[in-house]
């Protein structure tokens, strides 16, 4: 059950995410005022174990605990039951970044929710959406979204020059407020690396220091485009590892170095057991499985069929399970 607030609850600027939901009955939406009236939107802890966004969303208001905010702020804290014990999402409960307006899963009473949100967002007349992650592979900082319009380029090249368009998966924050003003989702790398927190807390300070998005397009030379072209997923029936023989699928112990890397033809990802017939699932955009077209098992090895670029490789294997392996990725020509 949402709860909104028009004030900063008691106690809430001190508490870890881990403590949260000693502060907050559950998912809360929290608007302040601020200079320009039309607010800016954050979200964080969209999953409980990616606390950079509520450290940086700390880092600004208590900046601003005795100043008026450049424009009005409306925070939307996630999930504080997962982050209480520091994980991505609970057994039994749905991913609270695929339940948004436009998701395929039915999870009614958190799609309800996020519905109450995005609602609440509109009649406000929402300037622009930061949906703010961590993630669990090597991956560098980076945005993502859902438009290639100018607006929401300006906005993710606020972040880094690195962004990834992507219209799957379905039910994610940045789609669906993507219907009311541009929005992005930003990736500060593992929770904990030096320097997120600090990045994270600029980006949002300097969206609400906006007035209003650049009429000129973004430069070639300031942006690195890419585009997600499938989701690769594990089969729920086999077993994988990494420097794992006895599994059904074992990975190179290295493959999450492989994030963001253009890699080549050929490539080695790992093995499948001799007697398994386990495959990666690999699904497109309209979720067609291609993964005879992308990976090639030829003696038992995986290898890529042609040059892509992953992102979100990790070797966490709950999370592998719960989300997927990873994203591949093409670079776009921009000019």
């Amino acid at each position: 059950m949402l709860t909104q607030f028009e004030t900063l609850p008691a106690g809430l600027l001190e508490a870890t995410a881990a403590q949260l939901s000693e502060v907050l009955p559950g998912p809360a939406l929290i608007h302040l005022p601020g200079r320009h009236t039309l607010p800016l939107f954050v979200s964080v802890l969209l999953h409980g174990n990616e606390d950079t966004g509520w450290q940086a969303a700390q880092t600004v208001l208590k900046k601003y605990a005795t100043a008026e905010l450049p424009r009005a702020l409306s925070l939307f804290i996630g999930n504080v039951e997962a982050a209480r014990v520091g994980l991505r999402r609970l057994d039994g409960q749905p991913d609270y970044n695929r339940v948004w307006p436009g998701g395929e899963a039915a999870h009614p009473a958190e799609q309800a929710m996020m519905q109450q949100v995005v609602d609440a967002m509109r009649v406000r007349g929402v300037f622009a959406s930061l949906d703010i992650h961590n993630n669990t592979g090597l991956n560098p900082h980076y945005a993502c979204v859902n438009r290639l319009e100018q607006p929401f380029l300006h906005l993710a090249t606020l972040f880094s020059r690195t962004v990834v368009y992507f219209i799957r998966p379905r039910g994610v924050q940045s789609a669906a407020f993507a219907e009311l003003c541009p929005a992005v989702t930003v990736e500060c790398g593992k929770p904990g690396t030096p320097g997120s927190v600090e990045h994270a807390a600029g980006f949002m300070e300097a969206c609400l220091h906006l007035s209003e998005f650049p009429q000129h397009p973004v430069a070639p030379h300031d942006v690195d485009l890419f585009h997600t072209v499938a989701t690769v997923k594990l089969p729920d029936e086999a077993s994988f590892g990494f420097g794992a023989p006895a599994a059904d699928i074992d990975f190179v112990p290295e493959l999450d170095h492989f994030n963001f890397r253009e890699l080549a033809h050929g490539d080695l990802w790992g093995q499948v057991k001799a007697d398994s017939a386990a495959r990666l699932q690999v699904l497109d955009e309209s979720g067609a499985d291609i993964g005879d077209r992308l990976f090639d098992y030829e003696k038992n090895a995986i290898r890529l069929r042609r040059p892509l670029m992953p992102a979100m490789l990790t070797r966490d294997e709950r999370v592998i399970r719960q989300d997927c392996l990873c994203y591949l990725m093409e670079r776009i020509a921009y000019a």
